[in-house]
C-alpha cells in the first residue's frame, strides 16, 4: 500500500511539474505580446460587440497577460477574415477571430467560396448561444409569416450564403413567403441603420440577444415584428414565436431546416488558426472559460444588456465537426433549397 501511495504521489508530482513547465512556456510566449482579435464585420453589430467585450477580459486569464487588440476585417460574411486566418495570420496563437456562424454550414453544403476548412481552426468558445430571428419593421405591413406570403418586403442581408440571406431564401422556397433579399451590408449595424432609414423593411437574421442589447426600445415599443426564431429550441421569452423548423410541411423539409438551425449554437464564436501548439490552444480555451465566470466580465455584459450563454471550445470543436460531416441526403435536401454558393 505504501509503495502504491508513493508511486501515485510521484505521478502527481511529475504531472504537476509538466503542467508548470507548459504554463511557463505559454506565459513566456504571451508576455509583452499583443493578442489580435480579427472581427469579420464592421463595428457596432453583434459579432463586433461580443468579440470586443470578451477581448477586454480574456487576456487577464491568459498566462503572460497579452494586450488584446481588436480590429475589424469585414467582407463576404466572414469569409475574408476566415481566409486570412487560414492562409496569412500567424499560426502561433497570437491571433483570434470571429466570423459568421453560417460558414461551417456553408462548408457542409459544398460552398466553393469557402476557401478554408473550418474543422482545421481551433475553436476557443462562444459567449452567446442564442436563437436568431427574422424580423420586419412596424411600418412594413408584415407582422406574421402569413402576411409575408401576401406581400413582398425587402430584407437586409450581410452577404451571400450568410444566415441573413439563407433564412428568407428558405422561407420563400418552403413556406411561400415573398421576401426580397438586399445583400451587401458590411455588418449588422449597417443593416439595422438601413431599417431605420426605411431602405429595407427588416433583417434576414439577427440574434435575439443582440436585439435586446442594441434596440430594447424597439422591442418594448413593438417597432419590430419577430416572425420566426431559428434554433433547436425556443427562447424562454419568445414562447409564442414559432421555430423555423416547426413550420416545415413534412419531415424531409424539417430535417433540412434542423440542419440550417443547428449552427446557432456556434453563435458569436472565437477561434484561432490551424497549427497553433496544443499548450497555447489549451491556455486560450481555459482563459475563455474563466472569462465566462469572471464577475467583472459578467457585470460588464449585464451593463451592456448582453446575455451570456457560453459554449466551451472543445464542445464547439465537436459541433463544427458534426455539421461539416452531416449525412449527404440531408445536405442534398438543403442544397436544393438554398444552393451551395457554387
Amino acid at each position: 500500500m505504501q509503495r502504491t501511495l508513493l508511486a501515485a504521489t510521484a505521478v502527481l508530482a511529475i504531472t504537476a511539474a509538466q503542467d508548470a513547465r507548459a504554463q511557463s512556456a505559454v506565459e513566456t510566449f504571451y508576455k509583452s505580446k499583443n493578442l489580435d482579435i480579427a472581427i469579420g464585420y464592421s463595428a457596432g453589430g453583434g459579432y463586433d460587440t461580443f468579440a470586443r467585450l470578451v477581448g477586454r477580459f480574456i487576456t487577464k486569464h491568459v498566462p503572460g497577460n497579452p494586450t488584446a487588440v481588436p480590429r475589424n476585417m469585414p467582407g463576404g460574411g466572414g469569409r475574408v477574415v476566415s481566409g486570412w486566418m487560414s492562409r496569412v495570420a500567424p499560426k502561433d496563437g497570437s491571433v483570434m477571430a470571429t466570423a459568421d456562424q453560417s460558414l461551417t454550414l456553408q462548408q457542409a453544403l459544398g460552398d466553393k467560396t469557402i476557401a478554408f476548412d473550418n474543422t482545421k481552426f481551433f475553436w476557443i468558445g462562444n459567449p452567446a448561444a442564442d436563437n436568431n430571428t427574422l424580423v420586419t419593421t412596424e411600418v412594413s405591413g408584415v407582422k406574421t409569416v402569413e402576411d409575408a406570403r401576401q406581400k413582398e418586403v425587402a430584407l437586409a442581408a450581410t452577404g451571400a450564403n450568410t444566415t441573413s440571406e439563407q433564412y428568407p431564401k428558405v422561407m420563400n422556397a418552403i413556406l411561400g413567403t415573398k421576401f426580397k433579399i438586399v445583400n451587401g451590408y458590411p455588418g449588422g449595424n449597417d443593416a439595422t441603420l438601413a431599417m431605420e432609414r426605411n431602405e429595407v423593411a427588416g433583417r434576414g437574421s439577427n440574434s435575439w440577444a443582440t436585439w435586446k442589447f442594441t434596440r430594447p426600445d424597439w422591442i418594448k415599443e413593438k417597432k419590430i415584428n419577430i416572425l420566426v426564431q431559428i434554433g433547436l429550441r425556443k427562447e424562454t421569452d419568445l414562447p409564442d414565436t414559432p421555430l423555423l423548423m416547426d413550420l416545415a410541411p413534412n419531415e424531409e423539409d424539417k430535417a433540412a431546416l434542423r440542419l440550417l438551425s443547428a449552427p446557432v449554437t456556434i453563435g458569436r464564436p472565437l477561434f484561432t488558426t490551424p497549427g497553433v501548439p496544443e499548450d497555447r490552444v489549451k491556455a486560450l480555451r481555459e482563459a475563455f472559460d474563466k472569462t465566462m465566470k469572471d464577475p467583472e466580465f459578467l457585470a460588464a455584459a449585464a451593463q451592456e444588456r448582453l446575455e451570456i450563454n457560453p459554449v466551451g471550445g472543445e464542445e464547439l470543436q465537436k459541433i463544427v465537426s458534426d455539421i461539416v460531416n452531416t449525412p449527404k441526403p440531408v445536405v442534398d435536401k438543403l442544397v436544393s433549397i438554398v444552393g451551395n454558393g457554387a
